[in-house]
């Protein structure tokens, strides 16, 4: 089974999508002013759908990995993106920065290399 897609709530159409294109995904399907979809590195996507309900807190977080964590970290944070941590180092072995989308999603951009799939502790 693959995951296909996440699709988040989103208040504001056009703030979103500029949020996501600032993070590098790549727009794929535009449809405002209610819904867009975006395409991440490896194939997988993620899309935004407009709603007038403040959406509830969910607790979901939607990690997206880097290579070069800390430069990119700068960058959007030169760019004006406010972050909620700087990248730090985690005891699980990955390295997370952590800020929010327009609409208040948490956002985690991180590194893990080989411990993502492959961590010490990975079942047999």
């Amino acid at each position: 089974m693959n995951l296909n897609q996440v699709t988040l709530p989103a208040r504001d159409y056009v703030a979103s999508v500029a949020f996501y294109k600032q993070l590098g995904l790549v727009q794929i399907v535009d449809s405002p002013p209610r819904y867009a979809r975006f395409e991440c590195e490896g194939g997988g996507t993620l899309s935004i759908h407009t709603s007038d309900a403040d959406p509830l807190p969910s607790g979901v977080v939607v990690y997206f990995e880097l290579e070069a964590l800390d430069a990119r970290v700068a960058e959007l944070k030169a760019a004006g993106l406010v972050f909620l941590s700087d990248p730090q180092d985690q005891p699980w072995l990955w390295r997370e920065a952590r800020l929010r989308d327009p609409a208040g999603n948490e956002i985690c951009l991180y590194h893990a290399g080989e411990n993502r799939r492959f961590p010490p502790w990975r079942v047999a």
